[in-house]
């Protein structure tokens, strides 16, 4: 039997009263139980951002396998996004499948990313890079 009308809105009231108190951009009371500094996934995702030499890129795809995650090429997306101001990975030498450059055209990470890969002779048109600047061996020797 289902519980009197009543009751059910005093809950959802208490629901919303409970997402007002949220921090700005929060939209559940979701808790991570790690930092992402302390995240071994992620640390091993810098570690091969960190190994992709000058001159060259690797895929977002490319960089979770050689950081033993398959398959997990947001996660290489969210390991980068996340990255603290200290590190100074080198982001820019990572792209989209095939070589694209994954933010939107005219936006000023693109022009940014488009900046710094050339800046390495890096050879970017239409929002793609050379094939030949692809790093095609393996980032890690495990």
């Amino acid at each position: 039997m289902s519980k009197p009308r009543a009751t059910r809105i005093k809950r959802r009231k208490k629901a919303n009263v409970a997402a007002l108190l949220l921090p700005p951009g929060r939209t559940a009371a979701r808790r991570t139980s790690r930092n992402t500094e302390d995240n071994p996934a992620i640390q091993a995702i810098w570690d091969v951002v960190a190994q992709i030499p000058f001159g060259t890129v690797s895929t977002y795809g490319d960089v979770a396998r050689a950081a033993g995650l398959p398959g997990r090429a947001r996660q290489t997306g969210y390991a980068l996004r996340h990255t603290p101001d200290g590190l100074h990975l080198p982001w820019h030498r990572v792209v989209g499948a095939g070589g694209k450059i994954v933010f939107p055209p005219g936006s000023s990470a693109f022009r940014e990313q488009a900046r710094r890969l050339r800046g390495e002779g890096v050879k970017v048109e239409n929002g793609r890079v050379a094939r030949s600047a692809l790093l095609l061996t393996k980032l890690r020797g495990d």
